[in-house]
């Protein structure tokens, strides 16, 4: 099959995961994925009780949000886990396989740095949402009516899943530059 057929694979389109984390990554993301679904039934709850019986309540909006909000967090260590990460598809296919495994190279290192950074920021906000500036634990709530500490949850969950993609970054770059057995 040549690359001019509408049902052709281009290299873009491998979207296998690279590592044994990886694999694991998808598996816990497809349960994951299931917290939308109960996310929409806690809304269809909140409906019902406000419409229904006049009853609203206090903790839907912040409970729905802090779980979507995690579920969106893991979806970047979720795509590239399955390899779809953003790259330019169009360069991406039009090169060798030497050049191509030079820019996945070049992504691996680029995106370990952008999380190293990102890891170190992430870091400082999730220790400031746990702690009060005197060094006592105390975490970091929303104000509203019901004042979960759902920020704290929040910015240390942001905080695992850059470290989480760091360390996939590190073992993509780690496999990308191991020689292969047998060459």
């Amino acid at each position: 099959m040549n690359s001019s057929d509408s049902g052709a694979l281009r290299a873009s389109d491998n979207h296998q995961p690279i590592t044994s984390l990886d694999k694991l990554i998808i598996k816990v993301g497809d349960l994951l994925s299931l917290v939308f679904l109960i996310s929409a039934c806690i809304i269809i709850f909140e409906i019902v009780m406000r419409y229904v019986f006049n009853a609203p309540t206090i903790w839907v909006h912040e409970t729905t949000t802090l779980l979507c909000a995690i579920c969106f967090m893991y979806a970047g260590s979720y795509c590239l886990a399955c390899n779809r990460h953003i790259r330019i598809g169009i360069i991406y296919d039009l090169v060798s396989d030497k050049v191509r495994h030079k820019l996945d190279i070049f992504i691996s290192l680029f995106g370990l740095l952008y999380m190293l950074a990102l890891s170190w920021a992430a870091y400082d906000v999730a220790q400031k949402s746990l702690f009060a500036p005197w060094g006592d634990f105390r975490m970091e709530t929303s104000g509203s009516a019901w004042d979960p500490a759902l920020p704290a949850i929040i910015k240390s969950a942001l905080f695992a899943v850059v470290v989480l993609m760091l360390l996939q970054y590190l073992l993509h770059l780690i496999k990308l530059v191991t020689p292969k057995k047998g060459k």
